[in-house]
């Protein structure tokens, strides 16, 4: 296998929820904001836009709805957002009806444009020697995001993003074998939870050793609990929270 610096930074990529008490420097951020504008984008729509939360008041509010006590703690705070509203702007001021901009798929080139740019400062950010932790909890209420975060329509928080100077060097969590990820041309059909059994005790012993939050777990027991069992969650609410938007309207 080929080794860089780029290439063992993500290989060792740690999801990091300890940041020391400071925050970006002015370079940093400049430097992240540009990351951020070069990313590749679906038909050059440029369709992601950025939230950088400095706001006291919006932060310990995003921390109350992530609760994740790291959130908008220490380190810095950002927001990303498929942003449609640009362009819609753009198209009425030049008396142009909005065309595409409520469907599905216009909706999904977004989303691909903000999660490229989110994987592209996360590289930013560890190439730099800080560290992060993606943040998908903004969504576990996200009619009360909407509210927080002041959203117009046509633009919805996808993913959001705590960086800083890590304060913490957590284990590295064991993934899948690739065998049960990566394929050649046809995906894999006949998949038998019993060739688990190797990986599920690497996934103990790894919840058995680690720093923090001790507990006994495997994936396949993860996989089978309460996380996909049937139950009710504000993140149901999402589909209305994007019709709310203007976003997805053909979606039935």
């Amino acid at each position: 296998m080929i080794h860089n610096s780029t290439i063992d930074a993500q290989l060792n990529h740690r999801s990091i929820r300890k940041f020391k008490d400071t925050t970006l420097s002015k370079e940093q951020l400049e430097t992240l904001y540009e990351v951020f504008r070069q990313t590749s984008t679906s038909m050059f729509m440029q369709n992601a836009s950025l939230l950088h939360i400095t706001d006291e008041k919006k932060k310990k509010q995003i921390r109350e709805a992530c609760n994740q006590k790291y959130v908008g703690a220490e380190g810095d705070l950002f927001i990303f957002v498929v942003d449609l509203y640009r362009n819609q702007q753009i198209r009425k001021q030049l008396n142009k009806d909005d065309g595409r901009v409520h469907t599905t798929d216009i909706f999904f080139q977004a989303m691909e444009d903000t999660l490229l740019a989110f994987q592209n400062v996360a590289n930013a950010v560890e190439s730099m020697g800080l560290g992060y932790v993606p943040l998908g909890t903004i969504n576990d209420h996200p009619k009360k995001m909407l509210e927080i975060l002041d959203l117009p329509e046509l633009t919805f928080a996808v993913l959001g993003m705590q960086v800083g100077v890590p304060d913490q060097s957590p284990q590295l969590k064991p993934r899948l074998p690739l065998e049960f990820t990566c394929f050649e041309n046809d995906y894999k059909k006949n998949i038998d939870v019993k060739d688990l059994a190797d990986y599920d005790q690497v996934v103990t012993t790894y919840y058995d050793l680690r720093d923090a939050n001790r507990r006994i777990d495997s994936f396949t027991k993860q996989i089978t609990g309460a996380k996909l069992d049937n139950h009710e969650t504000d993140r149901d609410d999402l589909i209305e929270v994007l019709h709310h938007q203007k976003l997805c309207m053909d979606w039935k």
